[in-house]
């Protein structure tokens, strides 16, 4: 089990920017039962809905002394932004606000890959190079391809039209749960506080769109497919099912990655950090398997 070390004297005061989104709650929530302070740093603070033992303070991320006045205090800080066009700015903002106001460890959630034209990994290398300049402790956790992700063929599973542009490549998805425990840990762990580290987070092996679809099949009784379309097909899917041209591009980029089988990295490190294996795809499809079920099929299940 890994061991860490909180000071000696007073609690620590961890702030947790981005502590809505689905690394960051997961985090939040967690942290909340520790002998620490946890601060959520939100633009609408109003709109938290955060467990009750944390305090929300509003950030305006284009003023620097609100994210001054934010981080008072605070020993260690946990960096999720939504991707964005503004999440280069705004997380270098908070990264210089930080520096300043003598936080002594940051956590960056950033992203498995190489280097790239492709967003989002291009924004965090962006990113990451500016954190390695400063003078402060840091833990960068690029975990590979989040498992949520599947919840976007939901609708074209349960209708039975599944596909994309991923062709036969390999990707190891990891979950959401698994990269706020290793979080977490990095965050109390005040040994630590000065080095400056990365960590490759996966989950523990590598699938192909095709086995995904075979563990769809096996979970909701009937066959499920994968049909593979071309970059512009599946782009022109996207777009009909709604989504704007930003996010239908980044997940084609994403598409891209799975295709040439650029995330199927496989390590250990979630296990030798938590004490616990990664959860398993598999795992993630079964809890979450009333996404990929026909409307039918859920108004037939018994309440």
């Amino acid at each position: 089990m890994s061991a860490y070390s909180l000071p000696i004297s007073g609690k620590s005061r961890i702030a947790v920017a981005g502590a809505t989104g689905r690394v960051g709650s997961a985090l939040t929530k967690s942290l909340a039962t520790e002998p620490v302070d946890v601060v959520a740093l939100s633009r609408k603070p109003d709109a938290a809905g955060l467990p009750a033992a944390v305090a929300v303070v509003g950030v305006d991320f284009d003023q620097r002394c609100s994210l001054e006045r934010a981080l008072h205090g605070v020993d260690r800080l946990f960096i999720a932004h939504g991707t964005s066009p503004n999440q280069v700015a705004n997380e270098i903002a908070l990264i210089d606000a930080a520096v300043a106001t003598g936080v002594q460890h940051i956590v960056k959630l950033s992203a498995l890959g190489p280097p790239s034209r492709l967003h989002p990994i291009d924004w965090h290398m962006r990113i990451e190079a500016h954190l390695a300049a400063q003078s402060v402790g840091y833990t960068v956790l690029r975990p590979g391809p989040f498992v949520d992700v599947l919840m976007r063929a939901g609708t074209e599973v349960a209708n039975g039209s599944w596909g994309g542009a991923a062709g036969s490549g390999l990707a190891n998805f990891i979950d959401t749960r698994d990269v706020a425990d290793v979080a977490r840990v990095a965050l109390l762990d005040h040994a630590g506080s000065n080095s400056q580290r990365a960590y490759h987070l996966t989950g523990p092996r590598a699938w192909t769109m095709q086995e995904i679809a075979l563990e769809l099949s096996d979970l909701l009784g009937r066959p499920v497919g994968y049909e593979e379309r071309s970059p512009d097909q599946q782009k022109a899917a996207l777009l009909r099912a709604g989504l704007s041209d930003f996010v239908a591009s980044l997940l084609l980029g994403l598409d891209r990655l799975f295709q040439e089988s650029v995330l199927a990295e496989t390590t250990s490190t979630v296990e030798q950090l938590t004490g616990h294996a990664p959860r398993s795809l598999p795992q993630w499809l079964s809890e979450n398997i009333s996404v990929f079920q026909s409307r039918d099929h859920q108004r037939s299940e018994p309440t």
